[in-house]
């Protein structure tokens, strides 16, 4: 790829590390139950604190990478901002209530039956223990891996950096209120003190450590040191707490998967769709409306479509615990989170005649979907 950088080993192929803490996970919940069991039980006020641990250090690497000053800047460029916010957050939560429901609750709901007791001793059929899974990952916008997704589309790094950070903030506000609001048209428990708690640990925790560390690292060793050395190697460490937590994870539903192993593909329909759905409604029909460059539409509407699956299933297991339905399906989340963006960079570079600023010409995109920054940019009306 000209003018970029490739995925790194664990980004490339993060699929496949999925599916082998699956297996893994499921392995040792059959041979050696007692491990999940008894790692669970290390909890504080119902919050896990392996998981803790692991959640936070998958947080952390998205938070440090924040600027704070860039936020102002982006009231520059309000479109693409205003954008995701609208879409992220008066759209997705609902449109991903909607598609849940329909699949599970109705299309599916025969193939997904039993209850399971949840935390609170809370017995809950298992189609509405999915559908709060979803619920959590729609009311969750992007990751640290959308900053990859639009590097690889070539879209406007520094502004997708301000929306992830606003993204971010703004979640403080919104997740709590949205996540009791859906949860309760869902008929679930809400234990709002656990939601409050929950995101104050895997957000404004890892946030103030990454703005702290950040200010220190870049007035004491500046700002190439910070990108070239302490950055670079975060995401590797992100990447290996997330694959701890899906073995865990994993090896409480062993026997659920094995029994019924048609399950991951029943859950991850809704959730495919939704992707697609929030993506398309952002890049082909919002982004053009609002004539928008190519450059500033792919990374916004990536946003919209990818999910924040760390805050997901940290309150997934939070809220429901470890074994739950609901922590389930927030894992099928990530299952299927790498293959769908890497589609939808895939479509992007192949489709960007369609806006006013385009460094290839419509031949050129659909040919290799190749987009090179250093090749001059040519005016492309809104069509």
């Amino acid at each position: 790829m000209a003018g970029g950088r490739e995925l790194s080993l664990f980004e490339k192929y993060l699929s496949i590390w999925v599916i082998l803490c699956i297996g893994a996970g499921i392995i040792l919940g059959r041979l050696i139950p007692s491990i999940a069991t008894t790692m669970d039980s290390l909890s504080i006020h119902q919050v896990s604190v392996p998981i803790a641990i692991a959640l936070f250090f998958m947080m952390y690497p998205i938070m440090v990478k924040i600027d704070f000053g860039e936020v102002v800047k982006a009231a520059r460029t309000p479109k693409p901002v205003l954008m995701t916010l609208g879409i992220n957050w008066l759209i997705k939560p609902f449109t991903m209530y909607a598609f849940a429901f329909l699949f599970l609750g109705i299309l599916f709901r025969g193939f997904l039956d039993g209850t399971e007791t949840i935390r609170g001793d809370e017995e809950v059929e298992l189609w509405r223990s999915y559908i709060s899974g979803a619920i959590l990952l729609g009311i969750a916008p992007c990751t640290a891996m959308v900053l990859v997704w639009s590097h690889l589309a070539r879209g406007n790094d520094g502004l997708t950096l301000v929306m992830v950070g606003i993204n971010s903030l703004t979640m403080l506000v919104l997740y709590a209120p949205l996540g009791g609001f859906l949860l309760g048209v869902n008929a679930m428990p809400i234990p709002w003190k656990t939601i409050l708690l929950s995101v104050s640990i895997y957000v404004a925790l890892p946030l103030a450590a990454g703005y702290i560390t950040r200010k220190l690292i870049i007035r004491y060793r500046g700002m190439d040191w910070f990108e070239q050395r302490f950055v670079r190697y975060l995401t590797p460490v992100s990447m290996i707490a997330l694959l701890a937590t899906l073995i865990l994870l994993f090896s409480f539903k062993g026997d659920v998967i094995v029994n019924n192993p048609l399950i991951i593909f029943w859950i991850s329909i809704p959730l495919f769709i939704q992707t697609i759905f929030i993506f398309s409604l952002g890049y082909f029909v919002v982004a053009r409306m609002l004539k928008l460059s190519y450059r500033d539409a792919a990374p916004a509407a990536m946003i919209g479509a990818s999910n924040h699956f760390e805050v997901a299933i940290a309150t997934a297991t939070v809220l429901f615990g470890l074994s739950s339905g609901a922590a389930l399906a927030t894992v099928v989340g990530v299952l299927i989170e790498v293959p769908s963006m890497l589609f939808l960079v895939y479509i992007s570079r192949k489709t960007c005649f369609l806006f006013r600023e385009c460094h290839l010409d419509e031949k050129q995109c659909r040919r290799n979907g190749r987009v090179d920054r250093n090749t001059p940019i040519r005016p492309n009306p809104i069509r």
